[in-house]
């Protein structure tokens, strides 16, 4: 899905971080992990916490020594921020940059996300070589995030814009709603049945069926609901024939 979008971590404290990293990127589709400065990589760390399936991830890592060298490369260069205001402007969230990240990515370009150390995020001179800034809008007192977590919300706006029909979640296809014969028979099985229990006056059960019948034509239930009512009303009847004959 994100081929094209690579992340980069610039110097990363901890090897746990960064597996967490490869299994987000694993989920979104990133294929591509490139760390620079790295203050103490792992990879036995790191594996743990990516899972065997993010493995070939944390063996496929690019190593590199400055910013600038990991950068060169890429087309377009994303850097992420916590901090606002000042000479940071125009800062997008990743919602709104979603979309220009993946028609650069899906004409071709290679786009790269950068995130800045865990405890101090990117200086002015890193954003400085970035095209683009980002942030991730959170509440007042909470200002930063996981690192795992920031790329997870980055690429998974990335990861909706990137998709030919919005995602849905897969599950048995919904029955079709009953028609106005089914809903009046419906109707008249329930209209029966609470006759039967003492519920419904027997002289006007048409008027205390109102408010029912506004209920079942706002809900507009289905065919599956539909067979599900009549039988726990057909049940009901049962039940209450049986009470009936024991009585008698």
């Amino acid at each position: 899905m994100l081929e094209n979008i690579d992340v980069i971590l610039f110097r990363p404290k901890y090897p746990e971080n960064i597996g967490s990293v490869a299994r987000a990127c694993l989920n979104m589709g990133c294929g591509q992990i490139v760390l620079v400065e790295p203050w103490n990589w792992d990879q036995g760390k790191a594996l743990p916490l990516a899972t065997h399936h993010a493995g070939h991830l944390l063996e496929n890592i690019r190593i590199h020594g400055t910013l600038a060298e990991a950068l060169a490369p890429y087309s377009f260069a994303y850097g992420t921020t916590a901090r606002t205001g000042g000479w940071r402007q125009g800062i997008q969230t990743p919602e709104e940059a979603a979309p220009r990240i993946i028609e650069q990515s899906n004409a071709g370009a290679k786009v790269a996300i950068v995130f800045g150390p865990e405890d101090k995020g990117l200086t002015n001179e890193e954003t400085d070589l970035c095209n683009q800034l980002l942030t991730i809008p959170t509440t007042d007192n909470l200002t930063s995030l996981n690192l795992s977590q920031a790329v997870m919300v980055v690429l998974y706006e990335c990861f909706k814009k990137s998709l030919a029909k919005p995602f849905k979640v897969a599950g048995q296809p919904k029955d079709r709603y009953i028609s106005s014969e089914e809903r009046e028979v419906l109707f008249n099985q329930l209209r029966e049945t609470l006759i039967e229990i003492d519920f419904l006056n027997k002289d006007n059960p048409e008027y205390f069926m109102l408010p029912l019948k506004r209920f079942f034509n706002r809900i507009n239930p289905r065919l599956n609901e539909y067979n599900l009512l009549m039988g726990l009303c057909r049940q009901m009847r049962r039940i209450v024939g049986i009470a009936k004959n024991n009585r008698s």
